[in-house]
């Protein structure tokens, strides 16, 4: 009995429901990635090397274990009926998932297999702590507080981790694409961050001895640059997040472990947000926003050019790194929404061009969050860049790591403020003028923002 088993965002052999499943069945399995045609073209380059390396890790752990990666490109379900037809595969095991893309990928790959008379076996809690749809208030199919859903949350019981299986050898002679070579990806390593499982261990191994006791004292400093890191390695599902939660729980016990273990719970927040409102991913949850034309300041903010440099080190980290601090994601998001007034979806593309952990469900939720469409309790509150940047980079050296033109600066007032010198200094540094006038007491362009400033 040949079972195939298609990854998808669980690059893994670690506590894989899918991987063990299938080796559970008795027989040979075919393990499966497939290139999607429909996602492939549009990759950037940082993402798709991450992939890459992820994919090349999974082929050889599978090989340690006794199987192999069986690489395809096309459609996905076009591509899994080819497998299934040549390996002779009597059962499909997938990860189930929560975007309006991935669900109508399932139904078409179980209506596919249907007359083939092979079965589809959906597996949940993959992805997440909790299945999306599990945790649910009396009244409704979904939770839109998060401090509700987070004391459920805490109280669940959590699944056990899945054994590496061991596989029973290749399985069927099945044709594969070559695994790509991640040596021979284009661009530089972004963020210092090596796609895979192997490297996804190596870091959280490291980062939970060094780093986690002290995360609720310094994760919001921009300088210090100590958070995890580990997002990348979750939204590919290089790393497990209920194995994470498991070893931080275990071994390292405090409130460092409980402020991060609250990150998790966030993230399993916006899955079960987005498996119910799938359209969240692009249409306001909190309706009735009017959004500004101004594609010049879009420009601006994209490129990092907007001359408060505390967004403008955030914006430039991203295109340098392909990744940037959470803090400064709130910062530049809020300063795009609230402070320019442009669509939170521009900024949410942005980001999901160049970020290596664009992950639809937090990406877009975040962004609603900060525009205030989305499920925030105080909506109309405002970020003051000012503030934020007096709070998390005091010295400034955040700013002036990814903001060169300020970097020869040494008072930090000036760093964040260069405009109070003058324009003649501005023009000397090379650093542009603000294209908002922002006020200590949050008077931004000549109008009042809204309510408290953080």
């Amino acid at each position: 009995m040949t079972s195939v088993a298609l990854f998808t965002r669980d690059l893994r052999v670690h506590d894989n429901p899918v991987l063990a499943a299938a080796a559970a069945d008795g027989g040979p399995v075919v393990p499966v990635f497939v290139l999607d045609d429909a996602i492939a073209p549009r990759t950037p380059a940082g993402r798709s090397r991450f992939l890459h390396e992820a994919l090349a890790d999974l082929d050889a752990a599978l090989r340690r274990l006794g199987g192999r990666l069986v690489l395809r490109k096309g459609d996905v379900v076009a591509e899994v009926c080819r497998v299934v037809g040549e390996a002779g595969a009597q059962h499909v095991h997938v990860a189930s998932d929560v975007t309006r893309y991935a669900q109508d990928r399932e139904r078409r790959l179980e209506a596919a297999l249907e007359p083939l008379r092979v079965a589809l076996h959906r597996h949940d809690r993959v992805h997440t702590v909790q299945a999306p749809g599990e945790l649910r208030p009396a009244d409704r199919d979904h939770f839109s507080v998060f401090t509700p859903y987070w004391r459920r949350w805490a109280e669940a019981p959590l699944r056990a981790p899945a054994a590496v299986p061991r596989l029973t050898g290749p399985g069927p002679d099945v044709e594969s694409l070559p695994v790509p070579d991640a040596g021979a990806a284009r661009g530089e390593r972004q963020a210092g961050l090596r796609g895979g499982e192997t490297s996804g261990r190596k870091r959280a191994q490291r980062w939970l001895e060094r780093t986690v006791e002290a995360y609720e004292d310094i994760h919001d400093d921009l300088a210090a640059d100590t958070t995890s890191r580990l997002s990348p390695y979750l939204h590919f599902g290089c790393v497990s997040a209920t194995e994470l939660l498991a070893r931080v729980t275990r071994d390292h016990p405090g409130p460092g472990a409980d402020a991060f273990v609250r990150q998790l719970c966030w993230r399993d927040f916006h899955h079960q947000v987005l498996a119910a409102r799938p359209e969240a991913a692009h249409t306001d949850l909190r309706p009735g926003r009017e959004w500004a034309d101004d594609p010049e300041a879009l420009a601006a903010w994209q490129a990092g050019q907007t001359g408060i440099p505390i967004v403008d080190a955030g914006l430039r980290q991203l295109a340098d790194e392909g990744w940037m601090h959470n803090r400064a994601r709130l910062i530049t998001a809020g300063f795009l929404t609230k402070t320019l007034g442009i669509d939170w979806r521009a900024g949410a593309a942005h980001f999901a061009r160049l970020l290596l952990d664009a992950d639809v469900a937090n990406n877009t939720l975040n962004w609603q969050w900060a525009a205030g469409t989305g499920l925030d309790t105080r909506p109309g509150r405002v970020l003051n860049p000012l503030r934020q940047a007096a709070r998390y980079d005091p010295r400034a050296d955040y700013v002036r790591r990814h903001v060169p033109e300020l970097a020869g600066l040494t008072d930090p007032a000036q760093v964040h403020q260069p405009w109070r010198s003058g324009s003649g200094e501005l023009r000397r540094l090379g650093y542009p003028e603000p294209i908002v006038a922002i006020g200590r007491t949050g008077v931004v362009a000549g109008r009042e923002t809204g309510t408290p400033l953080f």
